[in-house]
């Protein structure tokens, strides 16, 4: 069925009476949403279901335990029946409209001078779908929408400001670079946000994704290159939460691991301005599972430590039964290696060393502390890369066949 004649209009209900005609499961769902609206429900029915008897004894609505009569209209600013007695409902819906009163007629859609629509939320977004009178054609519209705005699919930014708009950061965690592992929340901050401080590592191509109106300011390091300082980037999310913007600190991993994210929280903080933080899947454990190497796994490790890959290694546990994840490492690596042997750690322990993980060209190069320095070097592996040290490094299937076969080198690609 077709409706051109409709005009969808959003009802204010707030404080209003209402009236809702009908006892049973249909009528406890429109009273519910009735009561969130904050209307004042009343509901007329010999007989009420658990919803409704539930909701009028909290004291939440009033239960009229009679059937209807036409001077139950009295007052009401918009009706509602769900008797699921035609005769009923048509006389209802009858009566309203003599008395110019909004009805929905649940027993005749076609017929009702206003419909229900299927509504979702999404913070201040609402969204109704009318589907020509078809209620599950409605609610799976109504699902597939929620669904696109829960994961950042639809353009959620908003485009008119008031005085009282107050700007706010969100530091978004935005996985190890591949842009399907943000989060649901990250990508929806990102579909809502008016400017991204954005990282070299984190998921690039989601940038492509945003609203033509929305600032990029690059701010991404490299090793031995900072062009934007930390006290910068600082004062940057600072200056545009000021300006009434919703900001969005898309980072790599996780904003708190080794990515500074607690420094920008307190400096924002400090400076009175609202900061969330959405964790991120850090690539101290996703990028050594790209390459199939869980970081613990029993019978072979039972716990793992994160570190940088410089001074900090003299304190750690040197065991190939606990994992070492060193981050920022490749540049060190050898130094590395002949530490960990000095510590302890044999010369045949593996080692993988795996660039730029869930990225298309992610390359693993495989070897044990004894050879996998000279790998890399002549194997030309650069950052960002991960390198993982112990035995777990025997599970991952670019290692079969090959920590036994050393001093062989193997990269994949």
């Amino acid at each position: 069925m077709t409706a051109p004649d409709l005009y969808p209009v959003s009802l204010r209900l707030l404080g209003r009476p209402v009236l809702l005609v009908g006892g049973g499961r249909v009528a406890g769902r429109r009273a519910r949403a009735l009561l969130d609206a904050g209307a004042v429900v009343t509901v007329v029915a010999p007989r009420a279901g658990d919803d409704v008897a539930g909701l009028a004894g909290s004291g939440l609505l009033t239960w009229v335990p009679r059937p209807y009569r036409g001077t139950d209209l009295d007052g009401a600013w918009f009706v509602q029946t769900a008797t699921g007695i035609d005769a009923v409902d048509r006389a209802v819906a009858a009566e309203a409209d003599a008395r110019r009163i909004w009805c929905v007629n649940a027993s005749d859609a076609e017929a009702s001078a206003a419909w229900t629509p299927s509504v979702t939320r999404a913070g201040d977004v609402t969204v109704a779908v009318n589907a020509g009178g078809d209620p599950r054609r409605a609610s799976a519209l109504r699902d597939a929408i929620r669904l696109a705005l829960d994961t950042g699919q639809l353009p959620l930014r908003r485009r008119r400001r008031t005085l009282e708009t107050c700007g706010r950061v969100a530091l978004v965690g935005g996985g190890p670079g591949e842009g399907g592992l943000i989060t649901v929340r990250g990508r929806q901050l990102l579909a809502t946000a008016d400017v991204v401080v954005a990282d070299r590592l984190g998921p690039r191509e989601l940038l492509e994704d945003l609203d033509a109106e929305v600032r990029v300011i690059e701010v991404g390091k490299s090793p031995g290159n900072h062009p934007v300082g930390q006290d910068e980037i600082n004062a940057i999310l600072v200056r545009e939460a000021r300006s009434g913007q919703l900001v969005v600190r898309l980072k790599g991993g996780d904003p708190y691991v080794l990515g500074r994210g607690g420094e920008e929280a307190r400096y924002c903080r400090d400076h009175g301005i609202d900061v969330e933080v959405v964790p991120g899947v850090t690539s101290a454990i996703s990028v050594p599972a790209a390459a199939g190497i869980p970081v613990t796994h029993r019978g072979t490790a039972t716990g793992f430590t994160v570190v940088t890959g410089h001074e900090e290694l003299a304190e750690l546990p040197a065991r190939p039964d606990h994992t070492l994840v060193l981050l920022m490492g490749v540049r060190r690596l050898a130094r590395t290696a002949a530490l960990l042997c000095s510590r302890g750690l044999g010369a045949e322990t593996p080692v993988a060393v795996v660039e730029r993980g869930w990225m298309p060209d992610q390359r693993v190069t495989i070897g044990t502390l004894e050879t996998i320095a000279a790998q890399a070097e002549r194997a030309d592996v650069r950052n960002p890369a991960v390198i993982v040290v112990g035995d777990v490094v025997r599970l991952s299937p670019f290692a079969h066949n090959v920590l036994h076969e050393v001093p062989k080198e193997y990269i994949y690609d």
